[in-house]
């Protein structure tokens, strides 16, 4: 049972890249975007960058869907911006990662495996897809905030980071070989 979060900031092809390495394996897949507050949204659209307390509760959420597929033994990808170590965490370990002198609670006992693919890529690259989208809440201005508040993932987290230059295909067969090497 595998579980993997492709993540980046907005227009890195966390949900192109997260629904074909789904479709290709068979997996469940989730966007992350899909479970956003309509509050959530609504600050997006107006060029508001989201906090630590309106992003807390759509991460636990998150946390949620990959903890019932684990316990479902059902593999899944989800994508997610997942930008702070904290925000990963969170999908991680659920509430007990930010209610630490909290007692956990017994089905929370154990982390969730997760594989995180960074999708990297420069601010240039990224601008150019973001400019080309159409109907999506996040707009081009935030860009800048989502690079600014990225903490690319390192040791000991659990990823790897895949290059945005290289093509879909090419990206979802990296990211298949980490998933079945390792």
């Amino acid at each position: 049972m595998v579980l993997v979060v492709v993540m980046g900031v907005s227009g890195s092809g966390e949900t192109t890249v997260g629904s074909r390495l789904a479709a290709k394996l068979g997996w469940k897949f989730y966007d992350a975007d899909d479970y956003h507050s309509s509050e959530n949204k609504k600050k997006m659209a107006s060029g508001i960058p989201l906090n630590d307390e309106d992003r807390i509760p759509w991460l636990c959420t998150l946390h949620d869907i990959l903890r019932r597929e684990e316990s479902s033994r059902q593999d899944a990808v989800l994508a997610c911006s997942a930008l702070k170590k904290m925000y990963r965490h969170i999908l991680v370990s659920g509430v007990s990662a930010i209610e630490s002198n909290q007692p956990e609670k017994p089905e929370e006992n154990t982390a969730l495996k997760i594989l995180f693919v960074h999708l990297d890529g420069p601010i240039e690259l990224i601008a150019r897809r973001l400019e080309k989208r159409r109907g999506h809440f996040m707009p081009l201005e935030l860009l800048k905030s989502q690079f600014d508040t990225l903490e690319p993932p390192k040791a000991p987290e659990n990823f790897i980071t895949v290059s945005l230059e290289k093509s879909l295909p090419e990206i979802v067969m990296e990211i298949e070989k980490a998933i079945f090497s390792g």
